[in-house]
């Protein structure tokens, strides 16, 4: 059995982003193999928003990568995503057969939930996502020497919330410091998802947690 779970951004609920990715590809983002959770992240105050109550996975200083993390609410929904995962491991489900993954701000919560805690999951993707400049993830593979989960990021050269040059910078970054990473461009994207982005991470989807083929006796 595989398992793949995917954060939804700034705002949206889990039900609103599988909505949001079957409404694009006019189906539900399903697999026979793999089981599909769309998490939500919980109210709490979000900074950029002035405060107002928002389903953020992390609170943010301000929305630019050249500023500080904010730590405590990083790693506090690290500790909650871990119960997640741990639930799933319970459920018979091995660790390597794990994907975790997210647009905007999920996908930036997914990549500290595995580089930092998790690095024996399947893979890694990020959707119009980024880290800062000084990120706690960078600074917990400097100290690494085991394998990594692959990453697979996406992002829009129109993006104007999250620029391009953030997610490019992360992806060099990451892969500076040993991580398999892949970053696909798609030019004139804002913010957004669309379907050629959507089949793409399908197939890595897929790639990365094949149907298990019965081993002969």
């Amino acid at each position: 059995t595989n398992s793949c779970t995917l954060l939804c951004d700034t705002g949206d609920t889990g039900q609103g982003a599988r909505a949001w990715i079957k409404q694009i590809l006019n189906q539900d983002m399903a697999f026979q193999h793999i089981k599909v959770i769309y998490p939500t992240a919980p109210a709490r105050p979000y900074t950029p928003m002035k405060g107002a109550f928002s389903n953020v996975w992390f609170d943010r200083y301000k929305i630019c990568n050249d500023c500080p993390e904010h730590i405590e609410s990083i790693n506090s929904m690290c500790q909650g995503l871990t119960d997640l995962i741990n639930d799933e491991v319970k459920n018979g489900i091995a660790k390597n057969r794990i994907l975790i993954g997210g647009f905007s701000m999920g996908g930036g919560m997914a990549m500290h939930l595995a580089y930092r805690f998790h690095q024996d999951l399947a893979g890694v993707f990020a959707l119009s996502s980024f880290l800062n400049k000084d990120s706690a993830v960078y600074q917990a593979l400097k100290r690494n020497e085991s394998a990594l989960p692959e990453l697979f990021q996406c992002h829009g050269t129109a993006d104007d919330l999250v620029l391009y040059s953030w997610g490019e910078e992360t992806n060099k970054m990451l892969k500076s410091l040993g991580v398999s990473a892949s970053l696909h461009t798609f030019p004139n994207l804002n913010h957004e998802l669309n379907r050629t982005e959507i089949e793409k991470l399908k197939s890595w989807i897929v790639k990365k947690l094949p149907v298990e083929v019965p081993k002969a006796n």
